[in-house]
């Protein structure tokens, strides 16, 4: 059995205001690492063979090394191939959703919406929708409220650990370390059981992906790449067909 744990900044446990996450606050990162430790603790505790995880955040750097649970490997490129489920740590909700911390989808600047098939998603949807292709569900989730019902909508009955609530945008409401920790790990533990009755998010193929951005210029810088593959259907909105997913960046814009 071998899990694969992606995990994020914005929905991890004590991380209660936006500006912990932009200033790299010493404590933001400690929790990181205290609820990636938890979920390894109870994926192994659970029954899981091999363990690996990556630093999802912003393009990595942000694990303090030395606090990382030593039985689990660290990975920077695209594992999910030879994994039999997926959890997802530190999560946070799309882009629009309501009493959501920090909600986003890829960019809190300069992107407004990313659609699958017509289907407003977030980052959890596209290592779901990456994962899927493979066979791999996602089975474990933690993160604010939002984050977990998000998880259950796209899929389903899986295992998820709400750390906090959010209050607007910028500010979130966290429940004790301690107790966060806990859930963490309890949820890691039992999801390991279920890697078998989660159903992989499959997204249809050929696939339609578009990104509406937050203003006109953001739109005009991204047709200015030059791809040949994207279509510009208004101010902000740009689209492409996918016919197949084999790496990560097939799911992306």
């Amino acid at each position: 059995m071998k899990i694969y744990i992606e995990t994020d900044m914005e929905g991890i446990s004590g991380i209660s205001d936006k500006s912990m996450i932009e200033r790299n606050d010493r404590y933001a990162l400690e929790r990181l690492m205290t609820d990636t430790n938890a979920a390894i603790r109870g994926a192994f505790d659970g029954g899981a063979d091999e363990v690996i995880v990556e630093d999802g955040h912003g393009g990595g750097n942000n694990f303090i090394k030395e606090m990382l649970d030593s039985r689990a490997v660290q990975v920077t490129h695209e594992p999910v191939y030879d994994c039999d489920a997926c959890f997802m740590v530190g999560v946070h909700a799309k882009s629009g959703t309501e009493h959501a911390f920090y909600d986003h989808t890829q960019s809190s600047v300069s992107w407004h919406d990313y659609y699958i098939n017509g289907r407003a998603c977030g980052e959890m949807a596209q290592l779901g929708a990456f994962s899927g292709a493979f066979g791999i569900p996602i089975v474990m989730v933690s993160g604010d409220f939002a984050a977990c019902a998000e998880a259950r909508e796209f899929f389903g009955n899986i295992k998820t650990a709400c750390v906090k609530y959010g209050i607007g945008h910028v500010k979130a409401e966290c429940i004790p370390d301690d107790e966060a920790e806990r859930l963490i790990y309890e949820a890691a533990r039992s999801a390991v059981s279920i890697t078998k009755e989660v159903q992989p998010f499959r997204v249809v193929l050929p696939a339609e992906i578009k990104v509406e951005f937050n203003r006109t210029d953001y739109c005009d810088a991204y047709m200015e790449r030059g791809r040949k593959d994207i279509e510009r259907l208004d101010g902000r909105t740009v689209r492409r067909i996918q016919n197949t997913i084999e790496k990560y960046s097939d799911i992306l814009m």
